[in-house]
């Protein structure tokens, strides 16, 4: 269990084992921010926050390091998080706060998901609606999409958005997808990336070194 200290009411973190996510009930200050929980990741990498039973009152996503929230007022940048402060816990709070002081709605969560886009049926553009199309991003999305190939990813929605920014992937080795760094999934450093690959851990390190050659 963790503490965040930030400008505004103490939150805890505390693990959601039902599903996976996490519960963030409000502990002071102020009593009417409700407890809220932050969902799974979408497929455009925006995590849900929830109030209630399914009551959604914003989406956080990242780019370039900044956090932004989505709500039923529209976009707004939050900038980056405190130095050791999860972009997801401050959107969160930021969201909360906001509903509490009556600035945003909600939307039910069969809407958000129903509204989603769907995974592609075959090859998804180059570049991330988000990326300028230059010489740079697009050299830097040819050398990602040929990492991907060779390390048995897919992307199933958007092109490349840049080394640092979520991108939503399907593992080719077993079922799962998620969100992922490009960053990471290439390595650092002249080292090769974990053989780990995603959470649960894949179909096992061994096995995924003996398939690919890119863990070695």
């Amino acid at each position: 269990m963790t503490t965040q200290l930030l400008e505004r009411p103490a939150t805890i973190t505390v693990p959601d084992t039902e599903a996976g996510r996490f519960i963030v009930p409000a502990t002071g200050g102020s009593s009417t921010v409700p407890t809220y929980r932050v969902g799974t990741p979408d497929i455009q990498c925006r995590y849900p926050v929830i109030v209630g039973e399914d009551q959604v009152i914003g989406r956080a996503y990242r780019w370039h390091r900044d956090w932004l929230v989505l709500t039923t007022e529209g976009e707004r940048n939050l900038r980056r998080p405190p130095k050791g402060t999860p972009g997801t816990d401050m959107a969160a709070a930021h969201l909360a706060e906001e509903y509490a002081a009556g600035r945003i709605g909600t939307v039910p969560l069969d809407q958000v998901l129903a509204e989603a886009p769907t995974p592609l049926c075959g090859p998804v553009p180059l570049l991330h609606p988000r990326m300028p199309v230059n010489d740079r991003n697009t050299e830097g999305a040819q050398i990602a999409f040929a990492g991907l190939a060779a390390h048995h990813w897919r992307a199933v929605l958007t092109g490349f958005p840049g080394s640092d920014n979520h991108w939503y992937l399907n593992c080719e080795l077993c079922d799962w997808e998620g969100p992922k760094f490009w960053s990471h999934l290439r390595g650092r450093n002249g080292e090769p990336p974990s053989a780990r690959r995603h959470k649960g851990g894949c179909i096992g390190e061994d096995k995924v070194r003996r398939l690919i050659p890119a863990y070695h």
